[in-house]
């Protein structure tokens, strides 16, 4: 039997590895070779730890560079880039200050203007973008900036040198400099998008040791665990740490204290993983009535659980895709105004952009289809108040819209009840229906 089988809560060598990778300053930089002979085990061992960090956000693993410790509650300023990112994004390469790849910038200035004109506009954690032009490079070290250098261009020795004495980066790429410009501004909107939605990492701090027992732990460690947390249910794991179950107090009751938890638990059970958008968490677990949802990397290997009360109270702070301005969805809504007709009835009422248009030159099935859907959320929010799902849709197209056109989304409430509200909804052209909606959705109660 097995040290762990003995003694199920006791961390295994791989959890104790994580621990040491989280209590690492930010910035550390952390070789496989020096990390297993410091912590006295295999290579093989300590580069699987910090694979299943760099899943959990610990760490940052970069071309040139290697792995560091990286600060994970940087999802709380969504504006800000760091310069490693900046360097990933224009698929660029590092020329000197690589100490300061961790640092963030507030913005950034393209360098088409004299010297002495760039120089009034950068500042400490600005990024200079600017061609083959070295006084540049030096001026911008100088007052606090990293560089990155377009079109192919490198520094001299002199620069180089500069950057790492400031740990301040200077990188280079091969685009030109508006390019690059146009990069960098598109990918921080869609890092804003994407840390604006809320995941399960954002609810929960993996730790080092979670409630959970093994396979080949009895009644009586569950029993035990039980009496310890206060909890009647847990993730069970094989001995790499995978979820292969749940056990629950309905599972283990009437067993003899000696049963092992193969024979008892429930076999595959649903698990989510750090990345999760919190919505979809409580959709399933509403869906499915779940108490508990493991958390795990993609090995499906163990970071924790997240229960459901958890779940669904943070429903009620999660920000909605809807109101980020800049998805696809938000786009093609923003020119729609709400209004009331005379019997006070809902509708939204806008114009068919060109934007909207399909490959025959009228408005898209599929925009539609997504202006009806957003219809039928608003009507749904104002009856109830709560946040939803939607189940399902069919959907009618009767008529083309041609750019340009004013069209109306009627939605209209059939029925409603605690757990489900459905909704027909037509779109409207000059009187007459053109495409027609009825849709299912599950409200998520977080009571």
């Amino acid at each position: 039997m097995s040290r762990n089988d003995n003694h199920p809560n006791e961390p295994t060598k791989h959890e104790l590895l994580l621990q040491y990778i989280r209590d690492l300053p930010i910035g550390t930089k952390i070789p496989v070779r020096q990390m297993a002979r410091d912590k006295e085990v295999s290579e093989g061992t300590a580069y699987r730890a910090l694979k299943e960090a760099e899943q959990l956000g610990l760490v940052s693993t970069k071309e040139r560079i290697g792995t560091v410790r990286v600060d994970k509650k940087r999802r709380g300023n969504p504006e800000q880039l760091t310069f490693a990112e900046v360097l990933e994004i224009v698929q660029g390469s590092l020329l000197g200050g690589e100490a300061g790849l961790d640092k963030t910038l507030h913005k950034f200035v393209i360098g088409a203007m004299e010297i002495g004109e760039m120089a009034g506009y950068i500042d400490a954690g600005s990024l200079l973008i600017v061609g083959n032009r070295e006084n540049a490079h030096r001026i911008a070290l100088q007052q606090g900036a990293g560089v990155l250098v377009t079109g192919g261009f490198g520094t001299s020795e002199e620069v180089r040198k500069l950057a790492n004495e400031r740990k301040l980066p200077i990188l280079t790429c091969r685009h030109d400099t508006f390019t690059v410009a146009s990069m960098i501004n598109r990918a921080m909107y869609d890092q804003l998008i994407k840390r604006k939605i809320m995941i399960i990492a954002d609810l929960m701090e993996p730790s080092a040791r979670s409630g959970a027992l093994k396979m080949s732990s009895t009644v009586a460690d569950f029993v035990k665990l039980s009496e310890q947390t206060g909890s009647s249910r847990f993730p069970v794991t094989d001995e790499w740490n995978r979820v292969v179950g749940m056990i629950t107090f309905k599972d283990v009751s009437g067993s003899p204290t000696n049963q092992t938890l193969d024979k008892l638990m429930t076999r595959r059970p649903m698990t989510v993983t750090l990345n999760t958008p919190v919505a979809s968490a409580a959709h399933r677990m509403v869906s499915e009535g779940i108490e508990l949802l493991p958390v795990v990397d993609r090995q499906r290997k163990l970071v924790g659980a997240i229960n459901r009360g958890e779940v669904l109270r943070a429903m009620q702070f999660a920000n909605r895709p809807a109101h980020l301005g800049e998805t696809f969805d938000a786009l093609m809504w923003g020119g729609f105004a709400e209004q009331r007709d005379a019997e006070n009835r809902l509708q939204y009422t806008g114009l068919a952009t060109p934007q909207m248009s399909g490959p025959i030159g009228t408005i898209s099935e599929g925009v539609l289809t997504s202006l009806m859907q957003q219809a039928a959320s608003r009507a749904v929010e104002e009856l109830r108040r709560r946040e939803h799902v939607l189940d399902n849709m069919t959907t009618y197209f009767l008529r083309t819209v041609p750019v340009d056109a004013s069209i109306s989304i009627v939605p209209r409430i059939i029925e409603a009840s605690r757990r489900y509200v459905k909704v027909e909804v037509e779109a409207m052209l000059d009187g007459e229906v053109v495409a027609k909606a009825m849709l299912t959705a599950q409200t998520i109660d977080p009571s």
